[in-house]
């Protein structure tokens, strides 16, 4: 084999592997290009710590969607999240959204726990029942400083 193939196939050897390194990232950060079908919902709460866009939602411990954005509102001194639900996935009006974390110092995550209403949330509701995320530091400075004697 002459230089110029030999050069031709490691470099065809290289864009291969580039390509399923670049493959690889995006499957197990489970990103994705184009919007999922489902609708938008929104949930405030007083405390997301740690929580960020693109965080997974979960419903009986399978993703059911995404968190889509975080915004700040300064009247209400409270995290607005939005959530994307997936196409097909029903959310009652009475359902909680909570902040959860993966693990004991695991990412944040919402997990949607199901109410007992037949009446569903749709496109641009906002879902009322909220349970904002738990802090480690506070709980271990609770326990910490507490006065038991």
């Amino acid at each position: 084999m002459n230089k110029i193939t030999i050069e031709l196939v490691t470099g065809i050897f290289v864009l291969i592997g580039i390509a399923c390194f670049t493959w690889l990232a995006v499957s197990v950060a489970g990103a994705t290009f184009t919007d999922q079908p489902g609708y938008t919902l929104t949930a405030r709460f007083t405390s997301i710590s740690g929580l960020r866009e693109g965080a997974i939602i979960e419903g009986a411990g399978v993703r059911i969607g995404t968190v889509s954005g975080i915004t700040f509102d300064p009247d209400s001194f409270e995290a607005v999240v939005q959530l994307r639900i997936n196409e097909g996935v029903p959310i009652q009006e009475d359902a909680i959204a909570a902040v959860r974390t993966q693990g004991i110092i695991g990412e944040k995550y919402v997990n949607i726990i199901p109410g007992g209403f037949d009446d569903l949330l749709t496109e641009g509701m906002e879902m009322y029942e909220t349970e904002s995320a738990i802090s480690l530091e506070d709980l271990v400075s609770r326990y910490i400083f507490s006065s038991d004697g």
